[in-house]
């Protein structure tokens, strides 16, 4: 079975997320989202309401597993037993950011690639940090997020 570990800080998943997964899942047999989280930061949402606003978007999805971590992708990838990484691509600055990364993981880890799936023009200029910006100022992000996110019950969690 072919897998692959789609990492982010998914804060918020967006459509432009649930767009590359959908197309990686055109690839790969399986993907398992991975939610990273430094534990010295704060998020706008908690990694566990981050996996839970995934399982949401992805749950008519067989072949979809959300799972957190902290550290390296490619240590990840090794506990797991996964070979390929996916990165989405919105514009040529991210190609350029993600191809350094790509590359750095590579000289660490030969036996794990990186595989860059570009988003939809429609979705390519969705950001969580757009949507962020969007649900701190109370606008409705309902067109940015994906089918089956209730958004407001985790907006009521952070009061």
């Amino acid at each position: 079975m072919r897998t692959a570990v789609f990492p982010g800080s998914f804060d918020p998943f967006t459509v432009g997320h649930f767009d590359v997964l959908e197309s990686a899942l055109q690839l790969f047999d399986k993907v398992i989202i991975a939610v990273g989280y430094n534990s010295s930061k704060t998020g706008f949402f908690s990694p566990d309401t981050r996996v839970e606003i995934i399982r949401q978007a992805t749950a008519h999805m067989d072949n979809v597993e959300v799972c957190t971590y902290t550290g390296l992708t490619i240590d990840l990838c090794h506990q797991l037993g996964v070979n390929n990484i996916i990165r989405g691509l919105r514009t040529t600055t991210d190609f350029e950011m993600e191809s350094v990364i790509a590359q750095a993981n590579k000289k660490m880890a030969p036996d794990v690639s990186t595989v860059f799936i570009p988003a939809c023009q429609e979705y390519s200029f969705i950001s969580s940090t757009v949507v962020r910006d969007i649900l701190i100022h109370k606008g409705n992000a309902a067109q940015f997020l994906p089918k089956g996110v209730t958004i407001e019950k985790f907006l009521a969690e952070r009061k």
